[in-house]
């Protein structure tokens, strides 16, 4: 808990960056663009000062918390790079409501130190796990704003605002596209050199099963894509269970191990 681990230059990052997102989360209407562009940056600046000061730090930590931190500070990117590509992309709110919330949590449950003797190659296994969370998140946040495309286009209202709809199905479909490449090696990484990462083999345990059923999942829904031509509510559905089972493959299984049995590892 934060009490136990968390330093006081720790606490004051989290703290400025969780009060930079509020900024664009609560005050969007009364912001100008330019301002609640320069908040959103700063935030998303400071938000990568707390990441490497908890996973880059002389006591390096890792968990749920901060795994679900940086999974939103890469979503954040990716929303800042396609912002310059598409001026019209509207989720600035929700993105910063997230960012908010990632950090505040990762202040709270900081997770448990990570083991000096583990395997130097370990960090890239998980930079490669926690990158495809942050495409499948990416996805599922175009699938949610394709969703509301769709309903505006029922109910007639905003027909021009945002992005096109079959650009944000387009885009939905690519980020789901690499990250199941990403997962795919993260997979057979952990298959293969499960020894040398941990110190024992492969196992099926929570983390592994319900990350195998979302590979599963996800290779369905491009596969589906590709031969059957899946879109709209079919494959957000689809995208929706294979996010919410990889959820529970690291996070879950996390959470559970730190919070509900309180076990450091």
């Amino acid at each position: 808990m934060i009490l136990a681990s968390a330093t006081g230059a720790s606490v004051a990052l989290t703290l400025a960056a969780a009060a930079a997102y509020a900024v664009p989360a609560a005050a969007a209407a009364r912001l100008s663009e330019q301002a609640a562009r320069i908040a959103l940056l700063v935030a998303w600046l400071l938000h990568a000062l707390v990441l490497a000061w908890t996973l880059l730090g002389e006591a390096p930590r890792f968990g749920f918390a901060p795994a679900l931190s940086v999974t939103a500070w890469l979503v954040l990117t990716v929303y800042a790079v396609e912002r310059e590509l598409f001026p019209q992309l509207q989720a600035r709110w929700a993105l910063a409501g997230l960012g908010a919330a990632a950090v505040l949590l990762a202040m709270v449950f900081p997770g448990t130190p990570m083991h000096v003797s583990a395997s130097p190659w370990l960090p890239l296994h998980l930079a490669l796990g926690i990158a495809s969370y942050g495409l499948f998140a990416a996805a599922v946040v175009h699938a949610w704003l394709m969703r509301r495309a769709e309903r505006h286009i029922r109910q007639a209202t905003d027909p021009h605002a945002g992005l096109p709809l079959l650009t944000l199905e387009r885009l939905t479909f690519r980020f789901a596209g690499a990250g199941f490449v990403l997962l795919s090696a993260t997979l057979l990484a952990g298959a293969l050199f499960s020894e040398n990462f941990y110190g024992r083999g492969w196992r099926w345990d929570h983390k592994a099963v319900f990350s195998v059923l979302a590979w599963l999942v996800f290779a369905g829904l491009l596969l589906g894509r590709a031969r059957f031509g899946w879109r709209g509510r079919t494959a957000v559905r689809v995208l929706y269970a294979g996010a919410l089972l990889l959820l529970l493959a690291y996070v879950g299984s996390r959470f559970v191990l730190e919070v509900v049995l309180g076990r450091p590892t």
